[in-house]
């Protein structure tokens, strides 16, 4: 089963599954949770940058164009 498809139905019983269990699950990953994600400066300023540029109207490339352009250049990198 993929990540995807798991990710669908933990999310779908999450919906109807009873209070001790939900509880239960959150204690189990609670840890995880509630981590902040931390960007470095430089980071942050590349996605603030990249929003921005959005905003204003600014060509944006799909996933699926990212992910064939990935592909691609992986498979270059490996002939090499």
């Amino acid at each position: 089963m993929t990540t995807v498809a798991i990710r669908k139905k933990l999310v779908d019983y999450l919906k109807v599954a009873d209070d001790k269990k939900v509880k239960a699950m959150y204690a189990l990953l609670e840890d995880d949770i509630e981590q902040e994600l931390e960007y470095t400066p430089g980071l942050k300023n590349q996605l603030d940058a990249a929003s921005a540029y959005y905003k204003k109207g600014g060509k944006m490339v799909s996933a699926v164009a990212a992910d064939k352009e990935i592909k691609k250049l992986l498979q270059s990198a490996k002939r090499k």
